[in-house]
């Protein structure tokens, strides 16, 4: 039976509403997930909730804090009390060691520099350091010689404020995996929706509805997820492979794993072991992967190999990122090979117009000021317009409740948005949308669609940019069979295409029965360039005969614009 994501109703005037939060967690994920736990996770629901309801606050305080280490004093709330008898009780569990081993570096980040100076003061004299040494010297001169881990007791006896350890972290992380489906929500996403800072789409699930059909994927993720957490605190790459999971035959695992084997090779690139950057590129098999593996093969001289892997690539019909960088290759490729060069299609001259300003300043903004008029306003909206009407006309089709696109209540839009069969499992209802614009009711959808979802979180309305007069202006100006036009491009690949529009867009709604009402601007400052993403929606344009045009900004030593 289909029903509708709700979210817990904890208010921020309740001092237990964090725990309220976590409850509704673990219930949810005890309801849906029960399969995926193994028996020291379901105990750990379960034995949560005997707790008095203090010990819950406190462990739930600390789940919620950064790091596994906390001073005792340091876990002092009002509405807990006593944190040493409300810990008792989780100690006994064994979620909480009292005075754990710490290591030296553990002990310097729990001690406070004048407990360190109490700690080692014969080590300090013997060492010949001044008594006011600083934290980072007195490390730099104990660290070696105090390897050996110690409880807090040995390394200091009369300590009176004891460090405690949190052992449930690796539990609490994976039980927030299995509700988000990611570990880059946290549960500060509670906390904003509670003081109204964001606000979800209300959408229909089936208890089934989930991020994980099995342990093994939620496995697979955290692996990932810790391989990238070691390679951003300087693991060498060349280790971090070898633990690298096998290819999933889950989509969404497999990309997660094709983008960690990417940054790996990016990473021993850039140290010159090209031998394994090449296995990586080849192991990742993403398109960025493929032309990066192209362009080290070239500039190792081995230009067959490059050709080879440049053609199959082009062979294997590839999205429009990787067909403009294979176009830039393959024709060096044949030179270097001596092959005969192949015609291609000529990227078209773009409208060019150059405006010299007196600078520095924001040269969008100064663009903006020095083209609007009463009657041909000019806004800057780069991608939010379009996308935002793409988002507000396909509402129903990408809010739709397809199995693994919403399981939790604080989606801001389908978790397979990026997948490759995102469009393809709802072309039917895309289609049905973008009719819309054929029998001319787009409008009237689109400025209720603005008005009832106003604020909601969408991947593709930027709220404060799309406003009401704007999507009037638009929807006046912008021919129905223009906004089709980029509204197929969109969701021919919607993580590449949703960047790189114009910057401005001037609307001429005066304009002569014929001409366009309305004419997009991308503007250059001084020293910058068109990105290959911009390029490729110029293309795009000039192939429909879309107004658009390229502003090149100067800075002049005058008082006035020069056009």
């Amino acid at each position: 039976m289909n029903s509708a994501f709700a979210t817990p109703t904890a208010s921020l005037d309740d001092p237990f509403y964090y725990l309220t939060n976590f409850r509704f967690v673990l219930a949810w994920v005890g309801e849906r997930h029960a399969d995926l736990l193994a028996a020291d996770e379901l105990a750990f629901v379960e034995q949560f909730e005997s707790l008095p309801q203090a010990s819950q606050a406190l462990l739930v305080r600390m789940v919620m804090r950064k790091g596994e280490l906390f001073r005792l004093s340091k876990l002092s709330y009002a509405e807990v009390g006593d944190s040493f008898e409300a810990m008792a009780p989780v100690i006994a569990l064994g979620w909480v060691e009292c005075d754990p081993a710490l290591n030296i570096d553990e002990l310097f980040r729990q001690l406070r520099l004048a407990e360190l100076r109490q700690v080692f003061a014969k080590e300090i004299r013997a060492a010949g350091l001044a008594a006011s040494s600083a934290k980072s010297v007195l490390y730099d001169t104990l660290a070696s010689q105090l390897s050996e881990p110690r409880r807090l007791c040995q390394w200091w006896p009369e300590a009176k404020d004891p460090v405690l350890r949190l052992n449930v972290m690796e539990t609490c992380d994976r039980l927030r995996l299995m509700f988000f489906g990611n570990l880059r929500q946290d549960w500060a996403e509670f906390v904003l929706t509670e003081l109204g800072l964001q606000r979800f789409e209300s959408v229909p699930f089936t208890p089934e509805s989930r991020a994980f059909q099995s342990r093994h994927e939620v496995d697979t993720y955290l692996a990932l997820h810790r391989l990238r957490q070691r390679l951003d605190v300087g693991e060498l790459p060349a280790d971090l492979h070898l633990e690298v999971p096998p290819p999933s035959d889950n989509r969404w695992l497999a990309t997660r794993r094709a983008r960690l084997l990417l940054q790996l090779g990016r990473e021993v690139e850039r140290s010159g072991d090209v031998a394994l950057a090449l296995t990586l590129y080849s192991e990742s098999g993403s398109s960025e992967a493929r032309i990066r593996q192209c362009r080290v093969l070239e500039r190792q001289g081995d230009h067959q190999a490059a050709f080879e892997l440049a053609a199959q690539a082009l062979n294997n019909r590839p999205n429009e990122t990787e067909h403009q960088a294979l176009a830039r290759i393959l024709p060096r490729l044949r030179r270097r090979l001596k092959l005969p060069a192949v015609a291609s299609v000529p990227e078209p001259t773009h409208e060019r117009w150059d405006l010299s300003w007196p600078g520095p300043q924001w040269v969008e903004r100064a663009v903006v000021e020095y083209l609007s008029e009463p009657g041909s306003p000019v806004y800057y909206v780069e991608n939010a317009l379009l996308t935002g009407l793409f988002g507000l006309l396909c509402w129903p089709a990408i809010f739709a409740p397809l199995p693994g696109a919403f399981f939790h209540p604080f989606h801001n839009g389908p978790a397979d948005l990026y997948r490759d069969d995102f469009v393809v499992r709802r072309r039917d209802a895309f289609d049905a949308c973008l009719a819309h614009l054929e029998d001319g009711s787009y409008r009237e959808i689109i400025q209720s669609t603005w008005r009832e979802k106003n604020g909601l979180a969408s991947p593709f309305l930027h709220w404060a940019i799309v406003d009401e007069p704007l999507i009037e202006l638009a929807l006046a100006c912008i021919p129905a069979a223009h906004l089709r036009l980029c509204f197929e491009r969109l969701l021919g690949d919607l993580k590449a295409n949703r960047a790189g529009l114009p910057d401005l867009i001037q609307f001429l709604p005066d304009a002569p029965v014929g001409e366009p009402r309305y004419r997009m601007i991308e503007v250059k400052g001084p020293g910058d360039r068109l990105q290959d993403n911009q390029r490729r929606w110029l293309t795009f344009f000039h192939r429909h005969a879309m107004p658009v045009s390229v502003c090149y900004v100067s800075w002049s030593t005058g008082d006035e614009p020069e056009p």
